[in-house]
Order: structure tokens, then sequence, then C-alpha cells
């Protein structure tokens, strides 16, 4: 049988709650901090790229679609595989309106080293609902910290007319803290359930990324199976 949390009166939930708390608030004020310091970045200008978009080639400047910020995920890419990383699609599958960050003259993509034709199969095989761009015949994703075959990344871009500047960077678990996945799943009583966690003696664990939700489930739970 699999363990349990303790079980105890609502006084001692409601301390042990509280305790907590300071601890999450303290968090709180932590990231609060880290995003104070990442408005006063310096950035970088970039050269002139061109990705592969639905519509044809396209500068990375009108990536930005008239807006001044950018955010790309590089979505890792393997050739020749139907199903592409579990992570990536199942990370960019929480996305499904980005319109809000219109008012903040912003935008959200995705980018992958995939022929953009088989990038959007791909996108409607899993019922993707971000835009697309390829960038296999471009080093940008590579330049991006994405190369081919390996990695995935965000990347942060800012457009002061036709120049493009890149702002900020993530990969590997960097990238949580900008979806609600995880978040969900912490709070959760069993977590992650993986076996780097710090957990009770009992709780289920398995290795990590030995579960979570597979590329063919995302696809047949969203999309199109004929693509």
């Amino acid at each position: 049988m699999t363990a349990l949390p303790p079980v105890v009166d609502a006084v001692t939930w409601r301390r042990e709650l509280d305790a907590l708390r300071v601890r999450e608030k303290a968090a709180t004020r932590e990231l609060d901090a880290i995003a104070a310091q990442r408005r006063r970045l310096p950035m970088v200008e970039l050269p002139e790229y061109t990705l592969e978009g639905e519509d044809g080639p396209v500068r990375l400047a009108d990536v930005f679609a008239g807006r001044s910020q950018l955010i790309v995920y590089n979505h890792m890419w393997f050739p020749g595989k139907r199903w592409q990383c579990p992570g990536c699609t199942g990370w960019t599958a929480q996305f499904t309106r980005t319109g809000f960050l219109e008012p903040y003259d912003a935008r959200f993509v995705i980018v992958t080293q995939g022929p953009i034709g088989e990038a959007l199969a791909y996108k409607r095989r899993v019922g993707n609902a971000m835009e697309w761009y390829s960038t296999a015949n471009s080093p940008f994703g590579a330049d991006m910290g994405a190369p081919p075959d390996a990695g995935f990344a965000v990347n942060v871009f800012l457009r002061d007319g036709d120049t493009v500047y890149r702002t900020w960077h993530t990969d590997g678990r960097g990238t949580e803290q900008l979806g609600h996945l995880h978040g969900l799943i912490d709070v959760l009583p069993w977590g992650r359930q993986e076996e780097w966690q710090d957990s009770p003696s009992g709780w289920p664990q398995h290795g990590t990324y030995d579960e979570g939700t597979p590329s063919q489930l995302i696809g047949a739970l969203y999309g199109d199976p004929e693509a």
C-alpha cells in the first residue's frame, strides 16, 4: 500500500501550514528580487536571422509580428522520429491561449530544428496551439542554445525597429517557472514522484523522466492522428 501523509486535527494542520507559508512567502519575495534583477540585465545585439514559417522564409524581426517583445521556446527535434521529445511536447501543450500577451506588446512562439513541413505536421499531430517556425536552414537554434539533435531552451528578445536584441535565456529546469504544469504537480501530496525529490519514506517514486505524459497520449487527447 502506498504511504499516506499523517492524519492530524485541524488545529495542528493549520499550525503546520502557517509554518510552511512563512517559507513560501520568503520564496515569493526572492522570486520578485530575481525578476527585478532580470529587468536590469544588459542585452546583446543579434545579426539578422531568417527562419522558415508556414508561409515561407521570415526574418527574425518579422516573427515579432509588429510587437516589441518576443519569447521563443526552442523545441527539441530528432530527425525521423514520429513522436518528438515528450518533455517539450507536454510543456508546450500548456499554452493554448497566448493572446493575453498582446497588451504587453509581446508574442510567444515555438522554433524547432525540424524542417518546417515536418514541424507543422507534428504541431497538428499533437494538437499544439502555438505558432511554429523552423531553424533547420539557419544557425539561429544553435546560437540560442538549442543545437540540432540536442537541447531545448527559452530565449527572450527585444526589437527596436529592425534590430533584435537577446535579453534573457534559460534551459533545463529554468523553464519550469514559466508554465503551470510543474507548479500544479508540485502541490499534489505525492508531488512529481521522481527519485531525486526529498520525499517521506514509502512515497511513490520513479526514475526522472520515466513517467509523465508521453507524446503519443498528448496526440491522442488533442491532436490529429492522420497528420
